[in-house]
């Protein structure tokens, strides 16, 4: 079953990532399109999710909302590896003095604020939207990716071939760029996975409450915001943005553990 976990997530995930990127040139129905006749069908060859309270295909919306969904949490770990990286080695290479001891109180101030909360700090001054979304998701990301930095940079700074590293001239910065950095990416990739889980998660609770992609833009946590009220009359309308966050999700999981078991060098001693 270990085996299986790996190409079972970059399946599931696979698939949406493919349905994102074709959305850019066609999808079944064009998303913007209102055929209030046609609304709240059920599935069928012609719609085969069914349609939404406005007659939107809905396979059509679950297509073009993954390509809002993966792309604002792409961006947004990509802002918490760019900056949040730098400043664990940074930390880690200047431990026990003051530069260690800033970055540490900037990732304590950025916990205390949770992504929503910075979202609507963020929404009160420029508005709700998709760029927006990303700016809370990228910042709460910044002290995941310094904490988990530093922490594995310590445990490799005493290790015999840094400490030839040093007898041979090379200054802190240096080494962590050439030494640490190669020898903890693995580490970071796997984290990564899960913080694109995450920002799926937080993409579409902060579009559920209004604070991301704004209509007529499709979004996974918009369209479950809009079918709330209908889960009776029509659950297919709520059922497939869910089960499309659900399976994105899982499947980024999946990847997370398996790529932890190929890349991490103690857990292959373990199976021999």
């Amino acid at each position: 079953m270990k085996a299986l976990t790996l190409p079972l997530g970059a399946l599931l995930a696979g698939v949406f990532v493919v349905a994102a990127l074709v959305s850019l040139v066609w999808t079944p129905w064009d998303v913007t399109a209102l055929a209030v006749r046609d609304k709240l069908q059920g599935p069928s060859l012609a719609h085969w999710f069914g349609t939404d309270q406005l007659g939107r295909d809905i396979l059509s919306m679950v297509m073009a909302g993954a390509r809002i969904s993966i792309s604002v949490a792409v961006v947004a770990v990509g802002v918490g590896m760019v900056f949040g990286v730098p400043l664990g080695l940074l930390a880690a290479a200047r431990r026990g003095t003051w530069v260690d001891e800033l970055v540490m109180r900037f990732n304590d101030l950025v916990f205390a604020f949770p992504a929503l909360l910075v979202a609507i700090l963020i929404t009160a001054v420029f508005g709700p939207g998709a760029l927006n979304a990303i700016l809370a998701i990228g910042i709460f990301n910044i002290p995941v990716f310094a904490r988990l930095t530093r922490g594995a940079a310590l445990s490799l700074w005493q290790r015999e071939f840094l400490m030839a590293a040093r007898v041979a001239g090379k200054g802190p910065l240096r080494i962590s760029a050439e030494h640490i950095l190669p020898n903890i990416a693995a580490l970071l990739i796997v984290q990564g996975t899960i913080q694109f889980s995450l920002g799926i998660l937080a993409e579409a609770g902060l579009a559920y409450v209004g604070l991301g992609a704004q209509p007529p833009t499709p979004s996974w946590g918009r369209m479950l915001a809009d079918a709330q009220t209908l889960i009776a009359l029509a659950p297919h309308v709520a059922l497939f943005p869910g089960l499309a966050i659900v399976l994105t999700v899982l499947g980024l999981n999946l990847m997370g553990d398996g790529l932890r078991d190929a890349l991490d060098p103690r857990l292959k001693e373990r199976r021999r």
